[in-house]
């Protein structure tokens, strides 16, 4: 894709037009304009991961610095929007590892109270809506990060199990597979709250 540098008007410029003219001409400030197009979504994001809306902003802040500094890896495979939204969804598991990890040593909690696969029955869609959103909070605190991530996607962001094997480069069965366990845990462990 070639960019035409003579172009002024950068805000009107593609989100893949704009990347390659700021890895190509090293303009920093031009970042901004990514940020603006799509820092409410990341924080968004984010606050599915955070404690806090403190922390939700911190981790959209360390999104896109991190963002800013991996520009260049960008390949154009996919939509940037589809990418970053990797990119921070990948941020906030590896956050919430961290978190989960100091949690469970605080808490003493082991694998095995998490992991039991104790639900025989498929969780269906009606019963996690019916979920209590406190209770259903805490849950997502205490289960592991790759499962929320499943869980996020597919009923906070709706998206499809075709459009989460693609953004987490996965089989459609396996996120069927993953999803499916993911929901008893989460149902485990919001029963034993």
């Amino acid at each position: 894709m070639k960019v035409n540098l003579q172009n002024n008007n950068f805000t009107t410029m593609t989100d893949e037009e704009l990347v390659q003219f700021i890895v190509h001409s090293g303009n920093t400030s031009l970042f901004g304009i990514l940020y603006d197009r799509y820092a409410q979504k990341v924080f968004s994001k984010c606050v599915g991961f955070a404690e806090s809306r403190d922390v939700a902003e911190d981790l959209t802040q360390d999104v896109f610095v991190k963002l800013y500094l991996n520009l260049k890896n960008f390949r154009g495979d996919s939509k940037f929007s589809t990418w970053l939204y990797s990119f921070a969804y990948n941020h906030c598991v590896n956050y919430s590892k961290l978190v989960l990890k100091r949690k469970r040593k605080e808490e003493n909690i082991s694998d095995d109270y998490l992991y039991d696969d104790v639900l025989e029955d498929e969780v269906t869609d009606e019963e996690i809506f019916s979920l209590s959103v406190d209770r259903l909070q805490e849950s997502l605190t205490r289960i592991d990060p790759e499962d929320k991530i499943i869980l996020l996607m597919k009923y906070q962001d709706d998206k499809s199990i075709k459009e989460i094997a693609l953004m987490l480069d996965m089989g459609e069965s396996a996120i069927k597979m993953r999803l499916h366990r993911a929901k008893k845990k989460i149902i485990e462990i919001y029963n034993s709250l």
